[in-house]
């Protein structure tokens, strides 16, 4: 009954594509197939040097860093990128890591992390949202590796400025010192993933990997969704 009911509601009320908003088909959700396949993918891989840890390169040392997809402004990855951060579409955020994650679990678990950590929000903007987004990216990706994502080891102390309008090296100076450590000792010796929506700089997400850092035998590495 329940079935004939939502044939019922989708044959009136489709579901529509997020991106050119066609009706999705079986086995289709939030994108469709064509869609899916046209979205901008980097090439990066886990590649030792790539564009992405050239961000970190003389600034943080990460062990490894990578980008799943190209961010461009008014493209279909900034849309997608948009409904997760501001229009209260966490799914997309679930959707987006598993796919990064089909894409580089090979190479993950080559040398595989002790565990997943989403790039951390403070609390207030967290609490105007309602979620971190990289939290949701990050579950998309336990659904694949099941590793243990960690919400408690790090934590934004400063709620700083907008960098959107800021050069570089404002973006790096203006994240200095605003994550800190909590109980360190449980994360000596690992082997973070840090997760992250977009990299731009790298300021924010290399803040994170500082402090991280200060952590005896630490090593991290960097995935997001996509690179600007």
């Amino acid at each position: 009954m329940r079935k004939i009911f939502n044939d019922l509601l989708n044959l009136f009320f489709p579901k529509l594509c997020m991106i050119c908003q066609t009706p999705l088909v079986g086995g289709e959700e939030h994108i469709c197939l064509k869609c899916l396949c046209d979205l901008p993918r980097t090439g990066y891989d886990f590649l030792k040097e790539n564009p992405a840890t050239f961000l970190f390169a003389g600034k943080v040392p990460v062990y490894r860093a990578t980008a799943f997809l190209r961010y461009e402004k008014g493209g279909h990855v900034q849309q997608l990128i948009h409904s997760l951060k501001y229009h209260d579409n966490r799914e997309i955020g679930f959707r987006l890591g598993r796919m990064a994650g089909l894409h580089y679990r090979q190479a993950i678990q080559s040398d595989c992390p002790d565990l997943l950590l989403p790039v951390p929000l403070h609390p207030r903007k967290k609490k105007k949202r309602g979620y971190n987004q990289s939290e949701w990216i990050a579950r998309g990706l336990n659904s694949l590796l099941q590793l243990p994502i960690d919400t408690t080891s790090l934590r934004r102390i400063k709620e700083t400025d907008t960098q959107t309008n800021k050069p570089t090296y404002e973006r790096w100076q203006n994240v200095q010192d605003i994550f800190s450590v909590v109980a360190p000792k449980e994360l000596e010796g690992k082997h973070i993933l840090l997760i992250d929506d977009v990299i731009t700089t790298g300021s924010t997400i290399g803040a994170c990997a500082e402090a991280l850092l200060t952590v005896p035998g630490v090593r991290v590495s960097i995935l997001a969704v996509a690179i600007a």
